[in-house]
């Protein structure tokens, strides 16, 4: 059968392990649906439905995201959280706070210091897009059982968890 047309996946409670990996067939498959996937989640942005479908990009939803689930914080502090850089936080924090989602105000502890914080504005909208994509994987999943759903948000959340954790031990010390 062709990758494309794959529809089984291993068990989650067999697992390959350093000295019993998976098959080629079940990494090549697995490889496929990840990449068609990353594809899809690209072409509709996992945006949702109703008018705010596709009307933020993964970086703004990211950052107000841990904004809203961690509190005001510095570029560095955000940068790392995040797996990415300070000058990228940066280049994609300007434009939110050019429309007023994000404000820049003093650290509470350091006056000299700036932190991040989600605006007033900016919580609005990001309950929007929140509810907009919850409905967009309501309707996804509609067939799904609760025990289907948890298994693949605990399967994701494990797999991108192994993927920062690779990231961050193949990232170059940072000069400092």
């Amino acid at each position: 059968m062709p990758p494309q047309d794959m529809t089984t996946a291993a068990s989650p409670s067999g697992g390959a392990t350093p000295e019993n990996p998976a098959p080629d067939h079940l990494l090549d498959a697995l490889q496929h649906q990840v990449a068609v996937f990353a594809r899809r989640a690209e072409q509709t942005r996992l945006g949702g439905v109703g008018q705010v479908r596709n009307s933020m990009d993964r970086a703004a939803y990211l950052l107000l995201n841990r904004l809203d689930r961690e509190g005001p914080m510095g570029v560095k502090a955000l940068a790392s959280g995040m797996g990415i850089d300070s000058s990228t936080v940066t280049r994609q924090v300007a434009p939110l706070v050019d429309t007023g989602l994000v404000k820049r105000t003093s650290h509470p502890e350091d006056g000299r210091a700036v932190v991040l914080q989600l605006s007033p504005r900016g919580q609005a909208r990001l309950n929007e897009v929140r509810a907009s994509r919850r409905e967009l994987m309501s309707q996804v999943t509609g067939d799904w059982d609760e025990a289907e759903r948890d298994t693949f948000c605990a399967l994701l959340t494990r797999f991108n968890a192994a993927l920062a954790a690779r990231q961050s031990s193949h990232q170059p010390p940072t000069p400092g």
